[in-house]
């Protein structure tokens, strides 16, 4: 059997990327996504579209599953026409879902009874910075897998960092996503309070920039955030996803995390009234919205 180099499964707007990096890197993709249509437009770049996620496990040495959470991951993983449907010998799954580590355990656990391996890939940086190979891969689970792949993660990503058993890597991405959600209400509270004492936001983003404080948010995103631009290139529906995870992994080693908490709460409320389509950064619109009633928090 001829096979096709790599499968990707799930084809939003990270997946999508992450095809359209691995196409003009000269490279075999098969894809398969939920709503087909969503990738018609890869084939013109070379891509392979195929029916069932069965399909491109036959055709692949090495699958990305680029998918919303745990019970998509197991969907195209083990149920109707799954992946493990098409196993075949030094089949390989690569998990780039951002997940729970307890859940991504249990997903290695079910894949190990049929001889296929599994790598947590979650990453850092949106569709811009894997168009241009600029994310951050973070991986755990086995190192020879591992270090055979390394130069495919190297097509999508900057920096690879291997992080050892089953988990941790998912475990290190929430938390990276916590410092998202944390940062994207203090700029959005800080450029609020600016514009309450008649001061232009950005002039307040031009002193932030000018300090030690500065972040790669700041520097960017938050310009967008100041002329109300919210095009998303990651939802805040689904950072509010992974809050409530971060939420969920804190309580199984009994943990408290406070801020984690209330800031989860915020996020859950701005999905309620109708910003989650946004881009995380929306929080900005949805505190300005209430900021005036902060009883609603």
């Amino acid at each position: 059997m001829v096979m096709t180099q790599i499968g990707v499964i799930g084809t939003g707007m990270l997946g999508y990327a992450i095809c359209t990096r691995l196409l003009k890197s000269k490279l075999k993709v098969i894809v398969y996504n939920r709503t087909k249509s969503k990738a018609l437009d890869l084939i013109d770049l070379g891509a392979k579209i195929v029916e069932t996620p069965k399909e491109v496990a036959l055709n692949s040495e090495i699958i990305f599953t680029v998918i919303k959470d745990a019970s998509s991951v197991n969907a195209v993983s083990f149920g109707k026409n799954g992946i493990i449907y098409g196993n075949h010998k030094d089949l390989v799954v690569s998990d780039i879902s951002t997940i729970n580590p307890i859940d991504s355990i249990e997903i290695h656990k079910k894949f190990s009874k049929y001889n296929i391996s599994m790598l947590d890939t979650p990453v850092m940086g949106g569709p811009k910075a894997a168009m241009n190979g600029e994310l951050i891969l973070m991986a755990s689970g086995n190192k020879i897998i591992y270090k055979k792949y390394k130069n495919i993660f190297k097509r999508i990503a900057k920096q690879t960092f291997y992080l050892g058993k089953y988990g941790t890597s998912h475990l290190i991405k929430l938390s990276m996503n916590m410092q998202i959600a944390f940062l994207a209400i203090s700029i959005s509270e800080g450029m609020i309070l600016a514009k309450k004492a008649s001061i232009d936001p950005k002039r307040f983003l031009k002193i932030l920039n000018s300090t030690y404080f500065k972040t790669g948010m700041s520097e960017n995103k938050a310009y967008k955030m100041a002329n109300n631009n919210f095009k998303p290139t990651f939802m805040l529906k689904n950072l509010k996803k992974d809050l409530n995870i971060i939420v969920s992994v804190a309580r199984s080693f009994n943990l408290n995390l406070p801020i984690t908490r209330k800031i989860n709460s915020i996020y859950q409320n701005a999905d309620h009234e109708g910003f989650g389509e946004l881009d995380y950064t929306g929080i900005f619109s949805y505190l300005n919205k209430i900021s005036n009633t902060s009883d609603k928090l």
